[in-house]
């Protein structure tokens, strides 16, 4: 077997070691187009879990690595004149240029032909002289460009500069700096990696670093800026530049890399050749290795076409993992504006779990106390923040757990039933703060599907009163209504029997802003008109009335998922050539004159919320940004809270999921608008549900199927982490008893 290695960085020598290990007799090649010293940055860093991974890789690599490390268990956050600290991360930096003399010594005493200052232009020519030829070569990989329309790389600049800088600064812990500027924020990432010496990148956004003229500082000019901003932290230190291969330029602008494929024939990529991460979460020498480990792993299996096939299958999970976790990371540090606005410890809060890798019980293991030293600060008490109380208005919550509005398809003619008294009061007896009804529709003609509960007859609110009295009566939760109108979503089959399909029969007509059907199975909805947009304003305020006759604590006006209001929100489905179309401003006028409506009528010391769809996944439909405003126009109206769902709004949507994927979102607009806001989407468990409230993210957490195939999910939280201090219904408190003490012993047994 032959083969070809271009580049000599960690991917490219780290491979060759571990095939040449398995493979004696094997042909390797590493060719590097720079001298064996030459390498731009200073320290890479390492977890303890990766060093792992590397010593049961090639123990003779681990050994001479960690013999050359500098390990810290601390992260020391310096902002606003505070210094906050948490430890137990356990993480280890070494020199790029020492872990690369260690690969090249290792590759060259296991026979690996190694060939430096060797700039392959033809890879063609390499291709046609191996039996595989990976492409190591890094972010602005010749391999992959040659080969661009068989991999479809796509390549994203990010809103950061950044520069690559060392200190003589040995420094005891990873270090945070935020400094504020008059043009805005500089952050500083900070590790010691020798004996004596600091990795010291600073970063800032692409507005601030025009502003203060680095846009034409040369090297000098650049460390002498640097010195000065962050002197107090320095302590006399001197930076050190080694970019001089960059020829001035040392400010960089992140690019993610991903490619839609990462084998091509007998070619395959490895390291930033094949995708980056973000250095805020220090990921890039790790990934290229442990791509190494895999690469060498599936070739071990025999067949090279299938080996190529394995590898790609396996390490494109792994690392779009990381790659979801390395974009929340990069948000938070280009907007670090955002979150200055939070209180210091909380700020802190934010920077250790912005990845959303790392949660509030994660982080408890590595540092209990500082866990506790939140906690105290967040609700008053130690206590986990799912349980700490809230207040909207004159509502108070017992906690910040919320059963998330679902569609259960079971009503009669618009009327809740006992199944609806079974579903809502069993949740609501399960611990959480506060329970949502589904969608319910202010008409007849607003329903989704013949099984949708609505709050337009006499009959409707005598049902809903029963409900609202069960759990007022029995529970200390609280219940909101969430009214609204299903547009052009409307007269579809129970979702059991078909998701937004039309009925077979006995379609009622649907309405729009325009006439555009919701996907090319659906009816095309009539466009409003003013008569028409008037009597459902008069409906939505008429079924708000009525839930004040039925005892609700809250409303909800669902303005997502492509329902009415929602419709009118999105481009994508508003193309109205009146007042309500075209601009934001003017798509928002006829969802805020509902609301207006709705606030008239409903008790002023009772709060309302909006759902929102904050992000279409579709070019040229709502973004994150738009979100932001919509928010804003709701809270200048009065709202009290948005709920912050995404998507829904089209059949085109390609949403980008993973755990708690919207988050991000609830995120923006708590933060940028100075709203409360509630987190909907893949949340599952107590230690995310902790992390978003306890960083700031959201102020109330919605759980749906968790919700679904638990009831009791709080109470059971409650005893998993240790929290006795729970209402529970007095005749299930045997059951607490006995549910705390197996609780306690399951804790007490887990290592």
């Amino acid at each position: 077997m032959r083969i070809t290695c271009i580049g000599g960085g960690p991917a490219g020598l780290y491979l060759s070691i571990l095939v040449k290990r398995r493979f004696p007799a094997w042909n390797v090649r590493v060719m590097e187009r720079n001298r064996p010293r030459d390498t731009f940055g200073w320290g890479v860093v390492f977890s303890d879990a990766t060093l792992e991974n590397l010593r049961e890789a090639d123990e003779p690599t681990h050994r001479a690595i960690t013999g050359a490390f500098a390990h810290w268990d601390d992260i020391e956050i310096h902002f606003e004149g505070r210094t906050l600290r948490s430890s137990g991360h356990g993480f280890c930096g070494i020199a790029r240029k020492r872990l690369l003399e260690i690969l090249q010594h290792r590759a060259a005493e296991l026979g690996v032909g190694l060939q430096f200052e060797c700039d392959v232009v033809d890879v063609a020519a390499e291709r046609a002289a191996c039996d595989l030829l990976v492409g190591a070569d890094g972010a602005n990989s010749r391999v992959r460009t040659t080969y661009a329309q068989a991999f479809g790389p796509s390549i994203e600049q990010r809103r950061c500069r950044y520069v690559w800088l060392g200190a003589t600064l040995p420094l005891d812990a990873f270090t945070f700096i935020f400094e504020r500027t008059p043009h805005g924020w500089f952050t500083v990432h900070a590790y010691r990696f020798d004996e004596h010496s600091s990795t010291f990148i600073v970063e800032c956004r692409e507005e601030t670093w025009r502003a203060h003229s680095l846009d034409t500082a040369d090297t000098e000019q650049t460390l002498a800026f640097c010195e000065r901003l962050f002197e107090p932290y320095l302590r006399g230190h001197r930076l050190m530049a080694n970019s001089s291969h960059l020829r001035g330029r040392d400010w960089l602008v992140f690019a993610r890399i991903a490619n839609e494929r990462w084998v091509h024939g007998n070619v395959v990529l490895a390291g930033d050749a094949a995708h980056t991460a973000h250095f805020s979460i220090g990921s890039g020498t790790k990934l290229a290795m442990e791509d190494a480990i895999a690469l060498a792993d599936a070739l071990s299996a025999g067949d090279t076409s299938f080996a190529l096939e394995r590898y790609e299958e396996l390490r494109k999970i792994e690392v779009l993992k990381l790659q979801n976790a390395a974009r929340n990371s990069t948000e938070w540090f280009e907007n670090v504006a955002r979150y200055a606005t939070l209180p210091p410890e909380q700020f802190a809060y934010s920077l250790l779990t912005r990845s959303q890798r790392i949660g509030h019980e994660n982080l408890r293991l590595r540092d209990d106390a500082y866990v506790d030293r939140m906690e105290e600060w967040f609700a008053g008490r130690v206590v986990p923040p799912m349980f700490a109380p809230f207040r909207l208005r004159s509502l108070d919550l017992p906690n910040r757990v919320v059963v998330s509005p679902m569609d259960m398809y079971s009503a009669r003619d618009g009327t809740p039933n006992d199944f609806h008294l079974v579903h809502l009061g069993a949740r609501a007896l399960g611990g959480a703060g506060l329970v949502f009804t589904e969608m319910t529709c202010v008409t007849r003609e607003g329903r989704i599907s013949p099984g949708c509960t609505g709050m337009y007859l006499s009959q409707h609110v005598d049902g809903w009163k029963r409900i609202v009295r069960f759990v007022h009566e029995h529970s200390a939760a609280k219940i909101c209504l969430q009214l609204g109108h299903s547009g052009p979503k409307g007269s579809t089959k129970l979702m059991w029997d078909g998701m937004d399909e039309p009925l077979d029969d006995g379609n009622w007509p649907v309405v729009g802003p325009s006439a555009i059907p919701y996907s090319p199975r659906s009816q095309t909805p009539a466009e409003l008109t003013r008569l028409e947009m008037d009597a459902i304003r008069d409906a939505f305020a008429r079924s708000a009335a009525m839930a004040v006759d039925a005892g609700f604590d809250m409303l909800e006006l669902h303005c997502a998922h492509g329902y009415l209001l929602s419709s009118f929100l999105t481009p994508l489905r508003n193309r109205r050539a009146d007042e309500y179309g075209g601009t934001l401003a003017n798509r928002l006028r006829y969802p805020l004159e509902v609301f207006a409506a709705v606030r008239a009528v409903w008790p002023q010391e009772r709060p309302i919320s909006i759902r929102i769809s904050a992000t279409d996944w579709v070019e040229g439909g709502i973004s994150g940004e738009d979100s932001v405003e919509i928010a804003r126009a709701f809270q200048a109206a009065g709202a009290d809270l948005i709920d912050v769902s995404t998507g829904q709004t089209s059949p085109d949507a390609r949403p980008v999921y993973g755990r708690m994927f919207q988050t991000p979102y609830a995120d923006q607009i708590r933060n940028d608008v100075g709203i409360a806001t509630m987190a909907v989407g893949n949340i599952t468990d107590t230690d995310q549900v902790n992390a978003i409230l306890a960083g700031g993210r959201a102020d109330l957490v919605a759980l749906g199927r968790p919700h679904l195939a638990d009831p009791f999910w709080t109470l059971h939280a409650a005893a998993r982490l240790g929290y006795a201090d729970v209402a529970w219904p007095v005749q299930y408190l045997p059951g607490k008893d006995q549910l705390e003490r197996l609780a306690a012993r399951a804790r007490a047994t887990t290592p």
